[in-house]
């Protein structure tokens, strides 16, 4: 979240920044954040005069027992019960504009980057980058859920069947491709210089608004109440956490993870042949690289992991695409954000496939993550997330982009892992 200092020192800024976003009611809510806050520092200074004041006293009661004048003493103690209760309301006062603050700061986003064009939708996204070669197809090609269903190498049927739409199985070959996709994103973010980690996939609820993916806002985690637990919507949330509350030492930085996980999202409101096939699912795999970094390095190491990101896609030989999201369409405690798409040659439109953002300070406030800097001070650290790969559309386009009248060939760079060149 956005620190109130920053925002008491920026205020026309952050409006600014909140206004690229089409963020509505800003003026309202950020003066609401300043005078509470007002409120709470003030009360936070009354509070500690009136405790200073109760423990000079204390003192002096003390010092007049010890040289018998306990009457004197007796007076003093009944001014010391009235700061008592004075404390005690001030105390009230302040924890209720401390938690209103809280609320208040909850839902404001992050601020974009200069660079973050004004914008509502990804209509106003802009593209900066572009690379692969488009297929040709032959006339009799298929969409990926006909692939699935033709090799019997994904069963949408019998997901629902399990547990509901959605939720894919995955069989023969098409849980091996699948599974050969997993090692080989990892093995190329473990060279990359990642530390591969193994987290858990559920959370409790201090992570999900250590990231910012609580206060759930659009109804997207799926939770289990009766443990208070939530199913993760990506391992960005238990990676993050690894770190929750820490002081790391400035010398360590860059701290880079990379994880596998399953991820969950009840995709609330998407409906419609758009979402047909592995194009949106509840559960699906996700491989995940996350960087803290110095405030002084995050931005080349953003251009890090964009570079990185496009290292596998062509190596996968995939047509792609990089937008830049305008501030309308990026995620609500990210700075700026990176999405990647491939085209999906039989469904001939562009399939969102990964996202890399640098989030600034925003995650690290609310970790309470920070590193102690060369003039001895603590500073919040920078965060940054991307996905290398999420699998549901990369396993949609090579089934749609590799097909032939003969079968599904696969990546060259995915044989060794697969042990087979064909799915047929």
């Amino acid at each position: 979240m956005l620190q109130v200092q920053f925002i008491r020192e920026n205020k026309q800024a952050v409006l600014e920044g909140l206004a690229k976003r089409s963020f509505t009611n800003a003026q309202t809510i950020i003066e609401e954040v300043l005078s509470t806050d007002e409120t709470r520092r003030s009360t936070q200074v009354l509070l500690d005069n009136i405790l200073a004041e109760s423990n000079k006293l204390s003192k002096e009661i003390g010092n007049l027992f010890k040289s018998g004048e306990a009457q004197k003493a007796n007076l003093l103690k009944e001014k010391t019960g009235q700061l008592k209760d004075q404390s005690k309301e001030l105390t009230e006062k302040l924890n209720i504009a401390t938690s209103e603050l809280q609320e208040l700061l909850y839902q404001i986003p992050n601020i974009p980057h200069t660079s973050v064009v004004a914008g509502k939708n990804e209509e106003d996204n802009e593209e900066i980058f572009s690379e692969g070669i488009i297929p040709e197809l032959n006339e009799n090609a298929l969409p990926h859920w006909e692939l699935a269903k033709k090799y019997d190498i994904i069963d949408f049927d019998l997901g629902a069947k399990i547990t509901g739409a959605g939720f894919p199985v995955y069989k023969g070959k098409g849980a091996r491709l699948q599974r050969a996709l997993i090692n080989y994103f990892l093995d190329k973010n473990i060279k990359a210089g990642y530390k591969e980690v193994q987290v858990p996939h559920l959370v409790n609820e201090a992570s999900g608004i250590a990231t910012g993916q609580l206060p759930d806002k659009e109804g997207q985690m799926y939770h289990a109440s009766v443990d208070d637990l939530y199913l993760i919507p990506t391992a960005e949330v238990p990676i993050t956490n690894i770190h929750r509350n820490d002081l790391v030492k400035e010398a360590d930085l860059p701290i880079q993870y990379t994880g596998y996980t399953p991820c969950f999202r009840r995709e609330a409101g998407s409906y419609g042949a758009h979402v047909r096939g592995l194009n949106r699912l509840h559960q699906f795999d996700k491989v995940e690289i996350v960087r803290i970094e110095h405030p002084d390095n995050s931005y080349n190491a953003l251009n890090g992991m964009v570079e990185h990101i496009k290292e596998i896609l062509r190596e996968l030989k995939l047509p792609y695409r990089i937008l830049r999201l305008c501030g309308g369409d990026t995620g609500f405690v990210a700075a700026l954000t990176f999405d990647f798409e491939l085209y999906s040659t039989a469904q001939k439109r562009w399939l969102e496939i990964s996202s890399a953002s640098n989030f600034e300070t925003y995650q690290a406030n609310r970790l309470k993550l920070r590193f102690k800097n060369s003039d001895g001070k603590s500073q919040l650290v920078h965060t940054l997330n991307g996905s290398s790969l999420a699998l549901p559309r990369v396993l949609a386009g090579i089934l749609e982009n590799y097909q032939t009248e003969n079968g599904i060939k696969i990546p060259e760079v995915l044989i060794p892992y697969c042990g087979f060149d064909t799915i047929d």
